[in-house]
């Protein structure tokens, strides 16, 4: 089977968001299994040899940024936060709809506002010269990581979220 064909059938987006989302779960999956292989050297370092893996928690706390940031897009354009979802058959079909279209806003508006203000701290923060504390990695780099990403969350749910909401049929 062709990657093209194992992603179209494991993948329900259209267009060139199935490889956007393909992308962004590759990178997560390659961020996790790395953080795997860091953890159990680190232990096996530690336990056997009496020698734990230098910048081993500096690493993780990179990967885990890298990894949650980018499924974030993902898990927001495919609606997979968490919903309470009680009133739905009260309200009707259109009146969720609206909620939701309501909900995408505000998140995506957020999102964007968020992402502004981590960016500030991410140039302050190279400005300045901050480093990790034992690998003297730039910390600003990461940081304009997670604000490009939460402006990816933004963009990816005012405008494929909400075709989603839109196309969902009503109940």
């Amino acid at each position: 089977m062709s990657l093209s064909a194992w992603v179209s059938a494991h993948y329900d987006e259209i267009g060139p968001v199935k490889w956007l989302a393909f992308a962004l779960e590759l990178v997560a999956a390659v961020v996790l299994f790395s953080l795997m292989a860091i953890t159990c050297v680190d232990v096996a370092g530690r336990y056997l040899f009496a020698n734990s893996l230098d910048g081993a928690t500096e690493l993780t706390e990179v990967g885990l940024a890298i990894m949650l940031f980018a499924e974030m897009p993902v898990v927001t354009w495919r609606g997979g936060h968490v919903v309470v979802d009680i009133m739905d058959r009260v309200l009707g079909g259109t009146i969720v709809k609206v909620l939701g279209l309501l909900a995408a806003l505000v998140i995506s508006t957020s999102m964007y506002f968020l992402g502004m203000r981590i960016f500030e701290l991410a140039e302050r923060s190279l400005r300045r010269g901050v480093v990790t504390e034992y690998l003297e990695m730039p910390a600003g780099y990461i940081v304009q990581y997670i604000a490009v990403m939460s402006w990816f969350t933004a963009l990816g749910m005012i405008t494929y979220g909400i075709y989603r909401i839109i196309t969902r049929p009503s109940e």
